[in-house]
């Protein structure tokens, strides 16, 4: 008989822990707007939600590096602006926190900006709900690879079969397939 116990939850935060679709893809199309570049919601959903800003935008045939990072750093500050349309995952954010009192651990684990993540996260009122937050600049290969569940569940001193990862995206789904931990196909 299997006693391992789960210790350690991840959860995605883009479409799993909140869901920031329309807030992501208004705050997208403002900045490509102001930049002279069209792009629709149903697009931005459809296409590129939960892809790295970089990878997008080349995808779009931005292809000058520092009108990326122009157009990467405008969407940033636009985001804000679109929080309104932003719903936190009650059911799973009580979960995480029933899991915590009990003695467990829970991260966030995004490919997203650390800056985005925090600002939603202090908006949802939510900013200190768990006990650390890695973000796409802090791993080098973005999901479908599994290096970001791999290097907290290193930090926590977790194995995959003390983990639970919640996701909600294919890439994401696959990155938590190849870790090795169990995983919760998340649908809002």
């Amino acid at each position: 008989m299997d006693t391992t116990q789960i210790r350690l939850l991840l959860l995605d935060f883009d479409g799993t822990l909140a869901d920031t679709r329309r807030a992501n893809a208004a705050a997208y199309i403002a900045a490509l707007r102001e930049a002279g570049h069209a792009l629709s919601e149903e697009e931005y959903t459809a296409r590129y939600f939960g892809m790295r800003c970089n990878e997008f935008l080349a995808r779009l045939g931005i292809d000058d590096p520092a009108e990326r990072e122009r157009l990467r750093l405008r969407k940033i500050a636009l985001y804000p602006t679109f929080f309104d349309t932003v719903r936190l995952n009650e059911p799973l954010w009580g979960f995480c926190q029933a899991f915590r009192a009990s003695g467990g651990r829970a991260w966030v684990v995004s490919t997203g900006s650390r800056a985005n993540i925090d600002n939603v996260m202090r908006h949802l009122g939510i900013a200190d709900g768990v006990d650390g937050i890695l973000s796409g600049l802090d791993i080098r290969r973005p999901k479908p690879d599994p290096e970001c569940f791999l290097e907290v569940m290193r930090r926590e001193g977790c194995t995959p079969r003390e983990t639970l990862i919640f996701e909600d995206s294919q890439i994401g789904i696959e990155a938590a397939r190849r870790s090795g931990a169990s995983y919760v196909v998340v649908k809002m």
